[in-house]
């Protein structure tokens, strides 16, 4: 039975409908098919990126590659060195003021059980980080030193300056005085919570804060804390350590310490046991959220397995 013209003419609308219909149903599923394609292709080419240095050291076992512009690894207890890589720039170095920072708190030998109220003169002003600790809070002195070290809370490290005898100023010059004790020679200070790049050191001098700070058990046991709560306002707060390594299982930390401001760059000081050694390492003025760990994980992988003599970067 043939159909009627208009009944064809209305048959071919309903298949031209249907053409138009699967024309575009084709194209959305050739769209969608194609956007995790490219996502795909895009994550490859990051990992290949990200993983350019991994790829490099594995064909060089007995070299090592960092991110880190600035690096030393140490011999803790003769003092050789391992590793360095323009371990004689003078750096900003962050939050690794901290260190210095406790060690001036407790040679001083102030109660630690003091309780220290929190100032606006703690806020920061210069680079207008957060923290949680508002004007008015109260907390020991201990609990300051442990949130600095630990969690590197600048109102932390900064009412513990303004405190001082004599106040931040005096704080000031005892860091510096300590810096000299030391035979920090390149290192100077000018607050103490490393957030102005007036802060500057280089690998070797921080290798010797690293070793004085291993001294005080304070220090030792605070800087390597995975996580701490405190009662602030009567409502408990939780912090927990910068350097997610602590955290690890497979790493030995005796002393632990990270900064970052946009001039330091990504900051890392750590007394570590690696390959049954304990060594200094130090990482300054690396690139990326989490290049410090990847070079820190390159160190410790490096040590593990290079049977070659060691050699300087």
């Amino acid at each position: 039975m043939e159909a009627h013209p208009r009944q064809l003419h209305r048959l071919e609308k309903i298949v031209a409908l249907f053409a138009v219909f699967a024309v575009l149903a084709l194209t959305v599923g050739f769209a969608q098919g194609a956007g995790p394609k490219k996502k795909a292709k895009a994550a490859v080419q990051k990992v290949k990126f990200v993983d350019e240095f991994d790829r490099v050291q594995a064909a060089n076992p007995n070299q090592i590659f960092l991110r880190s512009s600035s690096a030393l690894v140490q011999d803790a207890s003769s003092g050789e060195t391992i590793f360095s890589k323009n371990a004689e720039a003078v750096l900003p170095i962050a939050s690794i003021t901290k260190l210095m920072t406790a060690m001036v708190v407790l040679d001083r030998g102030l109660e630690l059980e003091d309780r220290v109220v929190i100032s606006s003169d703690d806020m920061d002003h210069l680079k207008g980080t957060h923290s949680r600790l508002r004007p008015g809070a109260m907390l020991s002195r201990n609990e300051l030193l442990l949130l600095a070290l630990m969690a590197s809370e600048n109102r932390a490290a900064a009412a513990l300056a303004r405190t001082y005898p004599g106040g931040t100023a005096v704080f000031i010059a005892a860091m510096n005085d300590k810096a000299r004790a030391l035979g920090m020679q390149s290192s100077r200070f000018a607050d103490s919570t490393g957030l102005t790049p007036g802060n500057v050191s280089t690998a070797p001098d921080l290798a010797r804060l690293v070793t004085a700070a291993h001294e005080y058990p304070v220090i030792r046991q605070f800087s390597t804390r995975d996580q701490a709560q405190v009662q602030v306002f009567g409502q408990p707060l939780q912090y927990h350590n910068t350097n997610g390594l602590v955290r690890g299982q497979s790493w030995e930390i005796g002393l632990s310490k990270t900064g970052f401001i946009n001039e330091a760059g990504r900051c890392l000081v750590m007394r570590v046991r690696l390959a049954s050694k304990d060594v200094v390492v130090v990482l300054l003025d690396s690139w990326g959220k989490n290049s410090r760990i990847g070079d820190a994980q390159r160190i410790k992988k490096w040590l593990e397995t290079s049977t070659a003599p060691r050699t300087r970067g």
